[in-house]
């Protein structure tokens, strides 16, 4: 077991930087989260870290180690990749301990370590059955299990679960977890699925364009983004914004109007906003309030109504405001496409963005936090 650390570390093919002055460190035994959209660097920072990449400038430390010029086998690094990549002709026993059998080790040991790691992943009844006998989710327990037989230091894993359907996804993401939690190994996990990156991290690294825009806790994320991208990244459906004109400011204070005039103060801190500037309001759907409860109420006509059981969205569009919001109501509600619906503004719920989409800090103190 090991903490890990990247200083100042950069990727570039050519003239096109993927990586750019990457800075982190990862504690021992943590559970770290890489996300972001597609191209913004999340697998490429996995592979320099598994030594599948060349770092063109910075350092990697795995413990003590500098890590740069060392090959991905004695690094002390396991790696699960978005394919299962399982021999078809052999059964889950010799994939598991194909690599330990390479290594030089010995029978016994190799026959330990195998049993141990099946009784763990579930998959000791399995032992003998090749690929094509196991389900999605089975397979890819034995590719996990194929880096666990290694003993790695830290534990990499590339969106391990992209290849499973809905139901496989949940059932293999509770398994990492406890996984996780039996184990306390350093995993670094890939993925752009939110739901994962909220469930499982101890950290999230949201990643954009190849730098890194936020690390810190799922809920500090949700709660105080430090800027509009992680804003509009974290949270499913993303977070509604409403442009608005800062007309006053105070001590943890701004005054802003929306575009139908009204004028509103929101508890953010103040410093550094001007009078006259552009910015712009975020909302979260689920924090958008029924308007009977509310003292600042939108009005707009339903355009899409998505009834998922548990939850309804209603996505509204607000001609007085120029904005198209979506609402998240728990269980389902009776309303249909084309119907008026008004929605609440909560003013401690909202967020505020500068014009470079950095966001004016919070004063509500989230509850989790």
């Amino acid at each position: 077991m090991a903490d890990l650390r990247l200083n100042h570390v950069t990727k570039a093919f050519g003239e096109t930087v993927i990586s750019k002055d990457i800075n982190l460190k990862i504690n021992n035994g943590e559970f770290i989260v890489f996300v972001g959209p597609s191209g913004c660097g999340k697998s490429t920072l996995l592979r320099m870290i598994a030594g599948l990449e060349t770092i063109t400038s910075g350092e990697l430390y795995i413990g003590d180690t500098l890590m740069n010029d060392v090959p991905p086998a004695k690094r002390g690094v396991g790696m699960v990749f978005q394919s299962y990549a399982l021999y078809p002709h052999l059964n889950v026993a010799d994939n598991m301990s194909f690599g330990l059998k390479l290594a030089g080790t010995q029978k016994e040991q190799i026959t330990l370590r195998v049993n141990r790691v099946a009784e763990t992943l579930q998959l000791a009844h399995l032992l003998n059955r090749r690929p094509k006998a196991l389900s999605g989710g089975q397979r890819q327990r034995v590719a996990i299990g194929r880096t666990l037989v290694a003993e790695p230091d830290v534990f990499l894993l590339d969106e391990p679960l992209s290849n499973l359907d809905a139901a496989l996804r949940v059932q293999m993401r509770i398994e990492i977890a406890k996984l996780h939690s039996r184990l306390k190994r350093t995993m670094i996990y890939v993925t752009h699925d939110q739901v994962e990156a909220m469930t499982l991290a101890d950290r999230i690294v949201v990643l954009d364009k190849g730098n890194i825009a936020q690390v810190g806790k799922p809920l500090e994320l949700y709660h105080y983004p430090v800027n509009r991208f992680v804003a509009g990244f974290i949270g499913s459906p993303k977070m509604n914004f409403i442009p608005v004109t800062v007309t006053n400011t105070a001590i943890d204070q701004v005054q802003v109007m929306l575009p139908n005039q009204q004028q509103i103060w929101l508890p953010v801190q103040s410093e550094g906003v001007t009078i006259g500037d552009a910015m712009s309001l975020g909302i979260r759907p689920e924090h958008l309030q029924n308007a009977e409860f509310a003292d600042i109420t939108l009005k707009g006509e339903i355009q899409v109504v998505e009834q998922l059981g548990p939850e309804t969205l209603i996505h509204i569009e607000i001609p007085q405001i120029n904005a198209y919001l979506v609402y998240r109501e728990n269980d389902v509600v009776d309303v249909h496409q084309g119907q008026q619906f008004a929605v609440g503004l909560p003013l401690h719920r909202c967020h505020l963005f500068n014009q470079e989409g950095l966001a004016c800090q919070r004063l509500h103190q989230e509850a989790g936090l």
